[in-house]
């Protein structure tokens, strides 16, 4: 009796996490973007997830890195994007060189820092 009883606990626990909305984890990048403009330099959009909770818990950053790790721009976010899910920002003027022809777009929050789902991005050549 006592195992029926304990299986059943575990069984609602489960239901009952499924039912409850999630709480925000690690901004993810949902797409990006990317229009080479003048020699190396290139224009990024890139689209976020991210479930902010307010000024304590938000999307504060996307990066675009180089696939060495080479840190080559940061997009802050000045607040948070409560009502606005999934959220496009924009950045211009990144120089990257032309050897590069990929680069990772990564998303970053006030509480966990980097982390959540990357997107690998061809550079456009024209």
């Amino acid at each position: 009796m006592l195992k029926q009883i304990v299986a059943a606990i575990v069984a609602l626990i489960g239901a009952l996490n499924l039912a409850l909305p999630a709480l925000a984890g690690e901004a993810d990048v949902v797409k990006a973007e990317a229009r080479r403009g003048a020699e190396e330099s290139y224009h990024f959009s890139v689209t976020l997830r991210h479930d902010d909770e307010g000024w304590d818990h938000y999307a504060d950053r996307w990066q675009v890195v180089a696939p060495d790790g080479t840190l080559l721009a940061t997009r802050v976010l000045a607040h948070p994007h409560v009502g606005e899910q999934p959220f496009t920002r924009s950045l211009s003027g990144v120089d990257i060189p032309l050897s590069i022809t990929e680069v990772i777009i990564r998303g970053g929050d006030s509480q966990h820092g980097l982390g959540g789902v990357e997107l690998r991005l061809e550079l456009p050549k024209d």
